[in-house]
């Protein structure tokens, strides 16, 4: 552990001792969660900013400009999550290859089961509103996601 820092669980935590030790405390306890929420929404500011470059800035077509900006935000996931969430340690070219297919290969059924088959699900045969569903499809994309990358991708040899 760095500079020796204490790992303290939340439920040890009382708010009216709380300082940057049991901040940094709580911070590398949790750390691969929070870096994994961190990661993911600046993820999401890529998926955004890239989409209004390519839409915006350069025309291109904006159904093109959405499947760029999801692979540069795919892209932007995998090496964040490989170095700061994971810390993911390929050997050699053959498994860097693996892992970074199996990534890509993991997000494009997260978004077919959730973004594209439960939100049809929810919105056309359950009557749900479209924002609450987007809410509800977009948590169990972040889960899904998150248990892929834990259990599949970037797994402990």
């Amino acid at each position: 552990m760095k500079n020796d820092v204490e790992k303290i669980k939340l439920s040890d935590v009382n708010l009216k001792n709380l300082n940057f030790k049991v901040i940094k405390g709580l911070y590398f306890e949790y750390k691969e969660v929070i870096n994994y929420l961190v990661f993911g929404g600046l993820s999401t500011v890529v998926n955004f900013v890239s989409y209004f470059i390519f839409a915006r800035i350069v025309s291109i077509e904006e159904v093109t400009s959405s499947g760029l900006s999801w692979f540069c935000a795919v892209l932007f996931a995998y090496i964040t999550n490989k170095l700061f969430v994971f810390e993911s340690k390929t050997n050699n070219k053959k498994d860097f290859f693996k892992e970074i297919v199996y990534f890509f290969a993991c997000r494009v059924l997260s978004g077919i089961l959730c973004d594209v088959g439960t939100f049809a699900l929810m919105i056309n045969v359950f009557g749900i509103n479209d924002i609450i569903a987007k809410i509800v499809t977009q948590i169990m994309v972040i889960i899904l996601n998150y248990v892929f990358s834990k259990v599949i991708i970037f797994k402990k040899k």
